[in-house]
């Protein structure tokens, strides 16, 4: 081996150690089509509530509006509690197989980038629909926006394609604001199929190779 070969090999090496301090690597794919199956899971559940409720499954004498929404609270709370368990078991995994901590600076720096747009688009929701009756069928656009925001925003201390994902869920968020009435579709799309193919893509791109 020549002199430039082992200096370009050394400069290598360089990089990737350079990529791996700056960069949290342990994202499993897997954990991605967890989360999309647990959010096509739910999405069918929340359709069959809204199907009691538009056909009057309640009956009389029950406060209907009140009870599909703490029911489909209840149902998004779940999903996002099983999502975030599966994902950080699938994570833990894959930072074990690396022999790579899961939690140190990049993974702190990863977090906070992640909830700021997450936990303001979450008040903001929240805030809108206390002031604004009416505006329930905005949800579903204002989380992909705001989730969609959180991954670019994220992106830059994880594997670039996290912010691909954002960009999609951005641009299906914005497409479902004329669709209002199909909001729930639109979440299952985004929060369900993308999460599956992004994972796929994942696993196949940077596990299966391992």
């Amino acid at each position: 081996m020549s002199n430039q070969e082992e200096q370009l090999n050394a400069l290598s090496d360089i990089r990737k150690m350079m990529d791996r301090s700056s960069r949290f690597i342990s994202l499993s794919g897997l954990s991605g089509v967890f989360a999309g199956l647990t959010a096509l899971g739910g999405a069918f559940f929340a359709h069959r509530e809204l199907e009691a409720y538009t056909t009057g499954a309640y009956g009389y004498g029950v406060d209907a509006d009140i009870t599909v929404e703490f029911n489909l609270l209840k149902l998004g709370l779940l999903v996002l509690v099983i999502a975030l368990v599966g994902g950080f078991l699938f994570t833990y995994r894959q930072s074990k197989k690396k022999k790579l901590p899961i939690w140190d600076r990049t993974t702190r720096m990863l977090v906070i980038n992640l909830a700021i747009p997450l936990v303001a688009g979450g008040l903001f929701i929240l805030a809108l629909l206390f002031q604004y009756a009416n505006s329930v069928g905005l949800i579903a656009p204002l989380c992909l926006l705001f989730y969609g925001l959180a991954l670019i925003n994220a992106s830059k201390y994880t594997y670039s394609d996290i912010r691909i994902l954002g960009i999609c869920q951005v641009i299906l968020g914005l497409i479902s604001t004329f669709y209002v009435g199909y909001g729930l579709y639109f979440w299952a799309i985004g929060f369900g199929a993308l999460h599956i193919i992004y994972g796929i893509i994942m696993y196949l791109k940077y596990e299966r190779a391992q």
